[in-house]
């Protein structure tokens, strides 16, 4: 069993509620996954991003550096009607809805780097715990300057993609044991379950999403 714990180990303080302009560097398929709150069973991804405007000093590689703060969002990986990605995808599109085509296998590769707005809201956890968490994603307003280059490296893995045991990707601890807890990691390792680990960089807890989706231009 791995268990994996929702208090993050370095504190820090929530990006503040309003709308950011906003840079997609990371997709991550986590797997199909047990939902311990509700029941049944989901393939869940993550999605990644960075907030040029809204930055704050980080440790990486020893040092101190001035870097975007960090959100992710977790979803049930469908297109569904019903299905909150398939409508954030389109809102981040300008509304556009997706063709029969799209439909039918969409390339989540294709958001990487891509630029939207996001209005970040404050929740609280279920155990009475703030958190900053993605409200709504849309497309940035005609004239709106795109971001500059990512400043975090592009993360994207997919079980898709793999020929024969899958590597973890690299990416914060707590996202690697998520995945290594799916049906897919169990299956395609057996036995082989590493250690989970404990340690959560400052910036890494800062994009940690609280709380489950609700399942109900690129």
């Amino acid at each position: 069993m791995l268990t994996v714990s929702e208090k993050p180990t370095t504190n820090i303080e929530l990006i503040p509620p309003g709308v950011y302009v906003a840079n997609c560097y990371g997709v991550i398929d986590l797997g199909t996954l047990e939902n311990k709150v509700y029941g049944g069973e989901a393939h869940k991804v993550l999605i990644q991003w960075e907030l040029p405007e809204c930055r704050g000093e980080f440790e990486r590689d020893g040092e101190t550096v001035n870097l975007p703060r960090v959100i992710s969002k977790r979803y049930t990986l469908s297109l569904s009607e019903m299905a909150k990605l398939r409508s954030d995808l389109q809102s981040w599109r300008g509304a556009r809805a997706f063709t029969p085509a799209e439909l039918r296998g969409f390339d989540l590769k294709a958001i990487l780097e891509t630029p939207c707005q996001l209005q970040i809201a404050h929740e609280t956890s279920r155990e009475g715990r703030s958190f900053a968490s993605v409200a709504a994603i849309m497309a940035l307003p005609k004239g709106t300057p795109r971001p500059g280059k990512l400043e975090n490296p592009i993360a994207f893995f997919s079980f898709e993609e793999v020929v024969d045991k899958p590597e973890l990707p690299d990416v914060p601890h707590w996202i690697q044991n998520i995945i290594t807890e799916s049906n897919e990691w169990r299956q395609a390792m057996g036995n082989e379950q590493p250690v989970q680990a404990e340690s959560v960089s400052k910036q890494d807890a800062q994009a940690k999403p609280e709380e489950e989706d609700n399942d109900v231009p690129f």
